[in-house]
């Protein structure tokens, strides 16, 4: 039924204050496997808050309290990356729009039939794992950088920039064998066997080659 992979050991969270909906909900989405966790405001799932695992929010608009699309700006505020993806019985087309220019994956409307609600839920969650996924090798990317030395983040910018040991030297003002030790100890430190990946790990930290900087 869902579209896409089901994360391991995703989680929704379905803020609704609709405690028998709620439960009816629960009973569907753990068919396919995930956890569930249910608030009946938003208030009590900002104190669930911060949320590190892989999961999305399933969300009602009217509830007391801070309504649905004020939990979404929240969260967006945040910096949260938990995909939302709304449920409600009294949608209208600036609310829908309203969520979807924040970020909201989906609109859906009561009652919604389970194959879309696991489907809709399913690409929300792959969605989240992936962009964690990232994250988690943006954040490896920038510890391996900060073991380099100030020398050692210059060859390797050098290198990236496609110049040649010989080049590196004559512009550094140094041997071609320091040059040579420079760039063991960056492969090193970045854990990389060839140039290729270490442009490809340098990228994911945000770092551009002088050349590719000058072109822009």
């Amino acid at each position: 039924m869902i579209g896409s992979p089901t994360p391991a050991g995703a989680t929704v969270f379905i803020v609704d204050d609709d405690d028998s909906l709620r439960r009816a909900l629960t009973r569907v989405l753990r068919a396919p496997g995930w956890a569930v966790e249910g608030f009946a405001s938003a208030d009590a799932f900002l104190r669930r808050l911060p949320i590190h695992d892989v999961g999305c929010v399933l969300l009602d608009v009217n509830m007391p309290g801070l309504s649905g699309p004020d939990l979404h700006a929240r969260l967006v505020a945040q910096g949260s990356t938990l995909p939302v993806v709304f449920l409600t019985a009294h949608g209208d087309l600036p609310t829908g729009i309203g969520a979807m220019k924040r970020g909201a994956l989906d609109f859906l409307t009561k009652p919604v039939d389970d194959e879309t609600l696991l489907h809709t839920l399913g690409q929300a969650m792959e969605a989240h794992a992936q962009r964690s996924s990232q994250e988690r090798e943006r954040a490896g990317a920038n510890e391996r950088l900060a073991r380099l030395s100030p020398r050692e983040r210059e060859v390797m910018e050098l290198v990236l920039a496609g110049q040649l040991n010989k080049q590196i030297a004559d512009r550094m003002e140094i041997s071609i064998k320091t040059v040579k030790v420079h760039r063991s100890r960056v492969m090193e430190k970045m854990e990389v066997r060839s140039v290729a990946a270490l442009v490809h790990l340098c990228e994911l930290a945000g770092i551009v080659p002088a050349t590719e900087a000058a072109r822009r």
